[in-house]
């Protein structure tokens, strides 16, 4: 099992917790620190021992940051983790505050007087989020200070381990460039830019530019690491010896130098004693590192992580590979959709039992190497809770006239995959057919658009919230993030949503799922992921369109869609999506499934 299904979070031991980090912040005289769902790399996920949020305050989501003061604490997360927030926190120690609404800056300047010092922790903090904080402060007359040493890790008695697992290289016919092709790219980028060396600190980056992959966090395929490409001669990358074995090692020794990662620091101070001109991103980097630099002489260049860009866009090698790893997860979907449809109205069918079982037709493929995160798997209620996860304590069953939502991937080496299914347990009612067609119509506005080179995110993000509008409804998240090669399930830059800021380019893959949410009652949401294709000429246009390349190959629920609802284009491309499905995933069934696929795929209206 590449899951768990116990209780993670620890809401009853906060108030000792809290009371013993209050006498810390004292004898260091701070009047608040701020405890963020980050490591020293920004990921998204994180190894158990980086858990300080959840450790402290009990919620689980992969974003928030708690801001701990001498009297009042507050927990800020997005409209993804309120209810989950609320549901994980103890009231009496923690306000929920839900951003973007609301600001955290804002509320400490309510909260705190001028002169007042609060502390951080410089190794979880970019170097442009201290900016932004430290100016809205500074008006305030309330300071920043960045510690020596976070007072969470010596309270936190039975921290877990640092990971140890060993890396493996990632091989050619998957990632479709050498690691030396990709290193002197970057480092005639650096030439461009007049610097000397660059730092990386995103694992998925590192993983990428060295052809890497590893298991110290669960659900992506990275390794710990840091990594400096200079603009002339070896890169370095600073990673535990331990996990590199003999044959990788070997690979590696031929253009890299592997040091320990505790070697860092003095490779900065170095490189600030040469008066070297160093580039950081400072949306990812630890502003740590730019304070150990800054000291030492060297110069700080802001620049884009150059890994980036050219790890979104997916060459052939990386296309062709995760064409086939959907095609796989097809089968395993439609294996696991037959089956619930045979045994889900009984109610003997729990939200654990269900997501076990599709995580064994995923096995069953032969290929499965992790899946890309926990899977959500909300029965009724639990659905309107957009990052649910079932436990042995909060699981439920799956009953009759009730709505079934399930959000899952996989890794393959030979590509990343996420799919969002909302399923009908029985007859479902009018007002279920109705939202899901909302939701249905918004999907398809996206998989359907045509847009010229030079389009955001942000501006695709309107067309699947525009049905949902017009019916005075819509979803407190983006519409879709972006997804690695065998990668991080949630990547950068490309994204759709209202920050979605970075134009699309061919060979970016995207997940497009909106969504809705109606608390107490159910949730809808409905994801595949998406291929930004090549421009092509449109019949009497005068300018090439991008488009987009459904790549997910699960079929939707004919229960819940009301034809009359569809617009004609829609019920076409519904129509034509079913009948791929059919061509590309029917012939690898059999029996009963086989059977299931052909009449959940049949023409509809």
């Amino acid at each position: 099992m590449y899951q768990s299904f116990e209780e993670a979070s620890t809401p009853s031991a906060s108030g000792d917790r809290l009371k013993a980090l209050r006498r810390e912040l004292k004898s260091r005289k701070l009047k608040g620190f701020l405890v963020p769902h980050n490591d020293e790399h920004q990921d998204e996920f994180l190894p158990a021992f980086s858990e300080r949020l959840a450790w402290l305050t009990g919620f689980t989501g992969s974003a928030g940051v708690a801001i701990v003061l001498d009297k009042g604490a507050a927990l800020f997360v997005d409209g993804r983790y309120t209810l989950q927030a609320r549901a994980q926190t103890d009231p009496e120690l923690f306000d929920v505050v839900q951003t973007p609404e609301a600001k955290a800056s804002v509320w400490l300047k309510d909260k705190l007087k001028k002169g007042t010092v609060l502390g951080y922790d410089p190794a979880l903090h970019t170097i442009k989020e201290i900016e932004r904080l430290t100016a809205t402060l500074d008006r305030a007359g309330i300071k920043l200070k960045p510690v020596n040493s976070n007072p969470i890790d010596g309270l936190w008695k039975d921290r877990p381990e640092a990971p140890a697992a060993p890396i493996a290289p990632h091989p050619l016919k998957f990632a479709g460039r050498s690691a030396q092709d990709k290193i002197s790219e970057v480092q005639a980028l650096l030439k461009d830019e007049k610097a000397d060396a660059v730092l990386l600190t995103m694992l998925d980056s590192i993983a990428w530019l060295f052809n890497i992959r590893g298991s110290d966090i669960s659900h992506t395929p990275v390794a710990l690491a840091f990594a400096i490409v200079p603009a002339k001669g070896r890169p370095t990358l600073f990673i535990d010896p331990a996990k590199v074995g003999g044959n990788l090692r070997g690979v590696l020794n031929e253009f890299t130098d592997i040091a320990k990662p505790a070697a860092l620091e003095k490779k900065l101070k170095a490189l600030g004693k040469g008066k070297a001109r160093v580039c950081l991103d400072p949306e990812a980097t630890p502003v740590r590192f730019a304070l150990i630099l800054a000291k030492a002489g060297a110069k700080f260049v802001p620049w884009a992580d150059p890994c980036v860009l050219p790890k979104a866009i997916k060459n052939e090698a990386e296309i062709r590979g995760t064409r086939g790893a959907h095609r796989r997860d097809g089968v395993a979907m439609a294996r696991f959709l037959a089956w619930l449809d045979e045994t889900a109205e009984s109610g003997t069918v729990d939200e654990i039992a269900a997501a076990v079982k599709l995580e064994e037709y995923r096995h069953e493929t032969g290929e499965l190497k992790d899946l890309s995160f926990d899977t959500i798997s909300a029965a009724g209620a639990n659905g309107a809770i957009v990052h649910y996860r079932p436990t042995t304590r909060t699981k439920q069953a799956l009953k009759p006239g009730s709505l079934y939502l399930i959000d899952s991937g996989a890794q393959y080496l030979d590509g990343t995959t996420d799919v969002t299914r909302t399923i009908a347990i029985g007859t479902p009612t009018n007002a279920m057919r109705r939202h899901y067609g909302l939701v249905l119509k918004a999907h398809i506005a996206i998989a359907t658009t045509r847009f010229p080179k030079g389009t955001r995110g942000q501006d695709l993000d309107p067309f699947a919230r525009r049905p949902l509008w017009e019916a005075g409804l819509d979803f407190d998240h983006g519409t879709g993030h972006g997804v690695g090669s065998y990668l991080a399930v949630h990547e950068g830059p490309q994204r759709l949503s209202r920050l979605g800021t970075y134009a699309l380019e061919p060979g970016m893959i995207l997940s497009n799922e909106p969504g809705l949410y109606f608390e107490g009652r159910y949730g809808i949401r409905l994801e595949n992921l998406v291929l930004v294709t090549l421009p092509k000429q449109i019949a009497g246009g005068t300018r090439e369109m991008l488009g987009f390349e459904t790549l997910t190959l699960v079929p939707f629920d004919r229960r819940l869609i009301d034809p009359q609802q569809l617009l004609p284009f829609e019920l076409a491309w519904l129509n034509d999506y079913h009948a791929r499905i059919r061509r590309e995933v029917e012939p690898q069934l059999a029996g009963k499934d086989q059977a299931w696929l052909h009449r959940a795929t049949a023409p509809i209206g």
